[in-house]
């Protein structure tokens, strides 16, 4: 069982500052949700195997299709600096120029 210290030393692990109405209302909670799981160890799992999923999957990803997308024109159309068909951008390291 949570109790009221439980969730103060918890709490200032985390450094939450929770009011009391708070505190209160997560010893409650905690203790609920602790109920829960007591409940799922009384279910008796002997004949469920061990899964890795509990629903079939398949491949849900897209065909991937090249799409026309802008042109280069288009792309560079706002740049502040540009040379050639390529951006520039100031030197951030000097080594390697």
């Amino acid at each position: 069982m949570i109790t009221r210290a439980d969730v103060e030393h918890v709490a200032a692990l985390a450094r939450l500052g929770l009011t009391e109405e708070e505190i209160e209302r997560m010893v409650s909670q905690l203790n609920h949700i602790l109920e829960a799981i007591a409940a799922l160890q009384d279910v008796d799992t002997s004949a469920v195997g061990p899964t890795a999923q509990v629903i079939p999957l398949e491949n849900v990803m897209r065909e991937d299709v090249p799409r026309d997308g802008i042109s280069r024109e288009a792309a560079l159309a706002n740049a502040p600096l540009r040379e050639g068909g390529h951006l520039r951008v100031p030197v951030v390291l000097e080594e390697g120029r």
